[in-house]
């Protein structure tokens, strides 16, 4: 079999996953931890603080709500519940030192924004969190169909396999969907993250173009 034909079958099918909005949900796979990790992601679930949309310029907030929901309203046509969840998301997001566009990328790709998808394996919720994590946070009563909860649990679960990976975003994707070392499920992400969520805050676009239309002195 030549690679090139390979290649071409798995874009199409990459593409096709994406047009119809397929979910590819996947599933952690439970590993031993260090008590003192098990501490500080207990600690990492157990705040509670309000939600709110963490960009200083009232504009730019105003602006990335507008965009989001707009590009979310067919998939939840309830506008005051798209606020909720991306703001949600965004907040979650933020507080877990991941780039929100990602997070609405993985969302896509593992639940196609369904509160209440079960995959096979049994991951639930938007993120599709695996059951186990209640154990492995101390938090045996959490709901992970819960909005707020459910992100909550995600976020925090794909900074701890990022800092585990020290960084590396394609091996922590691989560990968030059970597929560690295949390059399908971080390929699809990725494609989901540029393709429907991309954003650059307006501030920056617009300086970029200043700068590059400014002739030199």
């Amino acid at each position: 079999m030549r690679p090139h034909g390979s290649l071409t079958r798995f874009a199409a099918a990459l593409l096709l996953a994406l047009a119809s909005g397929t979910a590819v949900a996947g599933a952690q796979q439970y590993e031993p931890l260090a008590a003192s990790v098990r501490a500080a992601l207990h600690e990492a679930v157990s705040d509670a603080a309000a939600p709110t949309l963490p960009i200083p310029d009232a504009g730019e907030r105003a602006q990335w709500l507008a965009e989001m929901s707009r590009r979310l309203r067919k998939r939840i046509p309830d506008a005051s519940y798209r606020t909720e969840l991306l703001t949600s998301i965004h907040y979650e997001a933020t507080r877990a030192g991941l780039d929100p566009q990602l997070v609405l990328g993985l969302i896509q790709v593992e639940s196609n924004f369904r509160k209440y998808a079960i995959s096979s394996a049994g991951a639930r919720g938007y993120m599709q969190v695996m059951p186990f994590w209640l154990k492995v946070m101390n938090r045996p009563d959490d709901n992970l169909f819960h909005l707020r909860t459910n992100l909550r649990y995600g976020c925090t679960i794909l900074r701890h396999y990022l800092d585990i990976e020290k960084g590396n975003l394609f091996r922590a994707l691989g560990r968030y969907n059970g597929s560690l070392g295949k390059a399908e499920y971080p390929n699809l992400v990725r494609a989901a993250w540029e393709k429907h969520w991309s954003w650059q805050p307006q501030q920056l676009a617009a300086g970029t173009v200043a700068s590059a239309t400014t002739p030199a002195n």
